[in-house]
């Protein structure tokens, strides 16, 4: 009689497991028929049975999945199912799972808001279905704020909003669908697999371009997933890397170990006491930055606080002893409708008295014109030895050189709302990021940039 009696338990498990599974599949194929840019991102997955999850999770490779919760929901409403199965799918597709930490019950509410933000515009029928009010509520309060949603913002936001134990539990409960208790954590011995990291990384992009291309219609009825995916995808750029693009070669004071022979050097000096037969250089060729521009908009959307921010890091890498000559050649341009400003800075303490003083003149409308025809100016009374570049420093609109100049430009926006800019072909178009910037005290100083799109060619 037990041995039946464990028969009987072994075959429930499995009819179990495969009912599970059958209920998946049969999600993922509604899915698919209605998102067909989804394909290979649904199918990325094995299924495994675990009765400790609620009521499904994943980790990238697998969809873990209670079966009788699992059950219990696809006869209630099988829409919760294909939601579920999307949403854990959303949440591989921006590598929310391999970001945070999942003990972390702020990171992980804001990746589930982001998630069900952007479904709940989708209008797909597999998928649709009424917003109650609390969430509605949620989304208008976070639309406030007039930035990208994405769930490192909606993070900061939520922090901001001082939530009582209560609230916070009420608004978790109303956007939890899936368990994360296979999400990485703070433990140092639990890091993110590369190749997991790159696999949902290369889908993302396909995705990407499958939408921008083949999908004109599966734009329309997925909302912002298209413009979130491009902000997934944008690029972190270091601006210190950046600004070393604008160096020059230069003969600089300084002993050149590489500019003689030591076997003769030595030979010297064993033979004579302390005179050496050949003597190392006084001069070595170095290549750092002397000779930039750097325009800052002072049009009425210009922020003091975030050109100040601009400045610092600047400042930062100026401060470097292996980053620029000895003596530079930096002017800073302040322009909006026309040039207002120019300062001259020939040294670290000169950038950071300018900082400490900061006026912003102008307050007018945008145009980009005025400052390429200044630094034109400049050039012809030959201020410059050999200008490498400008950086235009911006968050607005405005209007363009028609013709290239003779120098490497580089566009920096101060936005969040990510909105594609129409720079110039021989121009580098940058999207700098604030909730990324990193100032406290001690800290590495390598702000937040995102290179949004390189049109033309790139910096040498």
């Amino acid at each position: 009689m037990k041995k039946w009696e464990e028969f009987d338990e072994k075959e429930a498990i499995i009819r179990l497991d495969e009912l599970g599974k059958q209920i998946l599949f049969a999600a993922r194929d509604e899915l698919y028929m209605g998102m067909r840019f989804l394909d290979v991102a649904l199918c990325s997955f094995d299924y495994a049975m675990d009765t400790t999850i609620s009521p499904f999770g994943t980790d990238g490779r697998i969809i873990y999945f209670h079966p009788q919760q699992l059950g219990g929901m696809y006869r209630t409403n099988r829409v919760e199912v294909n939601r579920g199965y999307l949403h854990m799918v959303m949440h591989c597709i921006f590598r929310h799972f391999l970001k945070g930490d999942q003990t972390d019950l702020y990171w992980n509410l804001s990746c589930d808001i982001a998630v069900e933000r952007i479904m709940d515009g989708f209008f797909h029928r597999s998928v649709r279905h009424p917003k109650s009010l609390l969430r509605r509520e949620t989304y208008r309060k976070l639309e406030r704020a007039k930035k990208v949603l994405n769930a490192e913002r909606i993070y900061v936001l939520l922090k901001q909003w001082n939530l009582t134990e209560k609230e916070f539990h009420k608004i978790a409960q109303e956007f939890y669908v899936d368990d994360h208790k296979y999400w990485i954590s703070d433990d140092p011995q639990k890091k993110p697999d590369p190749n997991l990291q790159q696999k949902w990384k290369d889908l993302e992009e396909k995705m990407e371009t499958d939408l921008e291309t083949f999908s004109k219609e599966a734009v329309e009825q997925t909302g912002e997933l298209l413009g979130q995916i491009k902000i997934e995808n944008r690029e972190k750029y270091d601006y210190k890397k950046f600004l070393r693009k604008f160096a020059v070669m230069r003969e600089e004071i300084g002993v050149d170990p590489d500019s003689f022979d030591y076997s003769f050097y030595s030979y010297g000096l064993r033979l004579y006491g302390n005179m050496p037969l050949i003597e190392p250089q006084e001069t070595k060729e170095v290549k750092k930055i002397d000779d930039f521009v750097v325009v800052i908009d002072t049009s009425m959307s210009c922020s003091k606080e975030l050109t100040k921010k601009f400045l610092e890091e600047t400042y930062c890498v100026l401060s470097e002893e292996n980053s620029f000559m000895k003596k530079v050649n930096v002017h800073i341009l302040q322009c909006d409708e026309k040039v207002h400003s120019d300062v001259k800075i020939t040294s670290k303490e000169e950038l950071k008295s300018y900082m400490d003083h900061l006026e912003l003149y102008g307050q007018g409308g945008t145009d980009f014109r005025p400052a390429f025809a200044y630094v034109e100016e400049l050039l012809e009374r030959g201020e410059f030895q050999q200008l490498k570049g400008l950086i235009y420093f911006t968050d607005g609109y405005g209007t363009y050189p028609k013709k290239m100049p003779r120098y490497k430009t580089a566009f920096v926006f101060m936005q969040e709302d990510y909105q594609d800019r129409d720079v110039p072909p021989w121009a580098v178009k940058l999207i700098l990021r604030e909730d990324e910037w990193n100032i406290e005290n001690g800290k590495d100083r390598n702000y937040g940039y995102k290179k949004s799109e390189t049109r033309g060619e790139e910096f040498d």
